[in-house]
């Protein structure tokens, strides 16, 4: 495996990926604490600032957006962000939303970035069948001749869609997780993401070298943060695997 791939921890779902001399972003949260509306009257609560800003982040060779439509996966500075961006990668639904340089990759479509190859996969934005509700998610799997393999989730509840995800990969080099179990009124309080034993159990369904858990601290409605991810690796017994970063904390996984 070539040179590995850096993992720079922005803050909430935002990781800046590093791999073949590409840079990825995922769902960029760049605003400050505070209250945002996803949608009027549907106001998430910010609790901290990124870790690094979009100045220090820079330009990217692609956003990889798993969704619009919340607020805690794009919020207004990182909506700029991508209005400014070369290349957002999205649902085809954001991306009709979005316009400008966003394009729309349905699950298994696949785009090549230079040596890079991103494939769309799915997600499941909490309980089956409550798309109409959250609406389109989609996660990522970036491959490459001699590239590690990484697999980024999105807003993913489902065991099921890790699983039928794991089956299609013969390797899995890295996994960021969006976890922190989020929980809102809608459906009873369900969550909306994977709780921190579920994210246990995805990594050991993906049989992923390294995790790295995202989407766990930062904002009001993220239910379970970085400790309990941390509890629910050790009681799995893969503390080893787990690359937990603070707000602008970077890792090389190789």
């Amino acid at each position: 495996m070539a040179d590995g791939v850096r993992v720079t921890f922005v803050g909430g779902p935002t990781v800046l990926l590093e791999v073949a001399g590409k840079r990825f972003l995922t769902d960029p949260t760049f605003s400050p604490a505070g209250v945002h509306e996803t949608t009027p009257g549907r106001p998430l609560t910010k609790t901290e600032g990124p870790g690094l800003s979009a100045d220090e982040i820079g330009p990217v060779d692609a956003v990889l957006l798993s969704h619009d439509q919340h607020a805690d996966n794009l919020d207004p500075d990182g909506q700029r962000y991508v209005g400014e961006a070369l290349l957002t990668l999205t649902t085809p639904s954001g991306a009709q939303r979005l316009g400008g340089t966003a394009q729309g990759l349905p699950p298994w479509h696949q785009l090549h970035i230079g040596p890079v190859a991103v494939t769309a996969v799915p997600a499941q934005h909490g309980p089956k069948g409550g798309e109409e509700l959250v609406g389109e998610v989609i996660g990522f799997v970036l491959t490459g001749k001699d590239l590690p393999t990484v697999y980024i989730s999105g807003d993913n509840a489902s065991l099921d869609v890790v699983r039928d995800i794991s089956r299609r990969l013969r390797k899995l080099d890295l996994a960021v997780l969006f976890a922190g179990a989020a929980r809102t009124s809608l459906f009873d309080g369900a969550p909306l993401t994977l709780t921190s034993e579920d994210a246990a159990e995805a990594a050991t369904i993906l049989r992923a070298r390294a995790i790295v858990p995202v989407h766990t601290r930062g904002w009001g409605h993220f239910s379970e943060g970085p400790d309990e991810v941390r509890k629910a690796f050790a009681g799995a017994g893969l503390s080893d695997r787990l690359h937990m970063l603070d707000p602008g904390e970077s890792t090389t996984i190789t």
